[in-house]
């Protein structure tokens, strides 16, 4: 078990709104390691003082549901060092502030910092034993993906175990279900297959516009801020078989092998847009995207994609699959509908509700309850963090993506980036708060 966590980006937004909440949710759970030493790292010339202050106040913006203090006793314990990420030597100091051990690095930081990142570590020279987690999206393509992988791998030495690709996504609990939906046992396994559904459907459709990430965002897009990693792992967990044993490594290669076989039908058939003017769900105004200060619309950055996708199994050869998201839409639509060609297997509502005769409808966004039910109207973002940190810290996988996985998901969407580069797919438009393009 790591005992020493270093945040780098820890002043940015995924440490503010994400990691820090899960911290201080685990603390109150007491599934923290005993003795957990917690260092951020980031640009601001600040002291410890600071850096308590700053959190302080995102802890009661995004973790308020936590007892006081216990917030108030993680963040006495926080530490704090400046970082520049293109001076290896303060990063060298961050690791230093620890003792000795091994570390976990999390880059909470914007993909383009990645690479300077991982340098800057490999100089610093990692206690055996650490790890670094590298957050989403890894790589802007497949070329670019092999290439921070070599960094990676130069880094960490070559050993897989030290590299941790995050995918929340992977840790929170309805997306954990849909690998249940057709375990041993579930009524869903004697017709799991094209035999008995015809079409499936894995949506992430959002009603809220980019809260303040708009920067990131227009570097990354919706197909690879979420189609490429999260819908692509949640499509995965649907069509795999079984894996041979519960190890994490016959997971892997079980998620592995239904990857290379899902295909983009028709790259020119796909669907991209972005949001101009409109009212969210929420009654706010928004402006055009294309407006705003920090987008540059000449990248033409989409904020709605549709694929339509194969998979080239014999369990699934015939049935259609469509993956969806989109941001500043009418609802929040968050899950799986598996559309079948008679009536619906009768199932435990906690893993699917019968919306239709023939549809079955997987929620992904929600949360764990007392009783082990998923609590839909929950948030499972921090339950996936939570877990996240958990694995990172005790060495597990399951919130992990492999570097094979992450080829043949960028080899899936490549075809797809090639074909709008080209000007094949025109990037429609769609009013905020509205359905989407028509």
């Amino acid at each position: 078990m790591i005992t020493r966590l270093l945040l780098l980006g820890a002043t940015g937004d995924m440490a503010g709104r994400h990691l820090l909440p899960a911290l201080a949710e685990s603390a109150a759970a007491g599934t923290l390691p005993a003795g957990l030493q917690v260092v951020g790292a980031a640009p601001q010339d600040w002291d410890d003082a600071a850096f308590r202050a700053h959190v302080s106040a995102r802890l009661a913006a995004h973790a308020a549901d936590v007892p006081a203090g216990v917030r108030a006793a993680l963040v006495a314990g926080l530490r704090y060092r400046q970082v520049d990420l293109a001076d290896p030597a303060t990063v060298a100091a961050a690791v230093a502030a620890f003792d000795e051990g091994p570390v976990a690095a999390y880059l909470a930081l914007p993909p383009t910092a990645f690479p300077a990142a991982l340098t800057a570590l490999g100089e610093a020279g990692l206690p055996d034993g650490s790890r670094i987690a590298v957050e989403k999206p890894f790589g802007a393509d497949l070329a670019g993906a092999a290439e921070l992988d070599a960094l990676l791998t130069k880094v960490t030495g070559g050993v897989e175990e030290a590299a941790y690709r995050v995918d929340h996504f992977l840790g929170m609990p309805g997306v954990q279900a849909l690998l249940a939906l057709h375990a041993p046992g579930s009524p869903l396994v004697p017709g799991w297959g094209s035999d008995s559904i015809a079409s499936v459907e894995v949506l992430w459709e959002e009603s809220l516009g980019l809260a303040g990430r708009s920067g990131f965002y227009d570097r990354n897009g919706a197909i690879r801020d979420v189609l490429q990693n999260h819908l692509l792992q949640s499509l995965t967990l649907l069509v795999m078989e079984q894996p041979a044993t519960d190890s994490e490594a016959d997971l892997h290669a079980a998620k592995l092998a239904a990857l290379r076989a899902v295909r983009v039908t028709d790259p020119a058939a796909t669907r991209r847009a972005r949001y101009a003017a409109g009212t969210l769900a929420s009654g706010d105004p928004v402006p055009d995207y294309a407006d705003d200060p920090e987008v540059d619309p000449a990248r033409g950055t989409e904020t709605f994609v549709e694929l339509q996708l194969a998979v080239d199994t014999p369990r699934w050869a015939g049935t259609r699959f469509l993956v969806r998201t989109g941001k500043a839409l009418a609802r929040d639509h968050k899950g799986v509908a598996l559309h079948f060609r008679g009536s619906a297997p009768q199932v435990d509502p906690a893993l699917a509700e019968r919306v239709a005769d023939d549809q079955l409808w997987v929620t992904l966004d929600g949360a764990v309850q007392a009783d082990g039910d998923v609590d839909v109207h929950a948030p499972g973002e921090r339950t996936a963090y939570r877990q996240v940190l958990a694995d990172v810290l005790s060495g597990g996988s399951r919130t992990s993506v492999s570097s094979a996985e992450t080829e043949q998901a960028w080899r899936v969407v490549d075809p797809v980036l090639r074909a709008w580069s080209a000007g094949a797919v025109p990037l429609a438009e769609y009013p905020a708060g509205s359905g989407g393009p028509s």
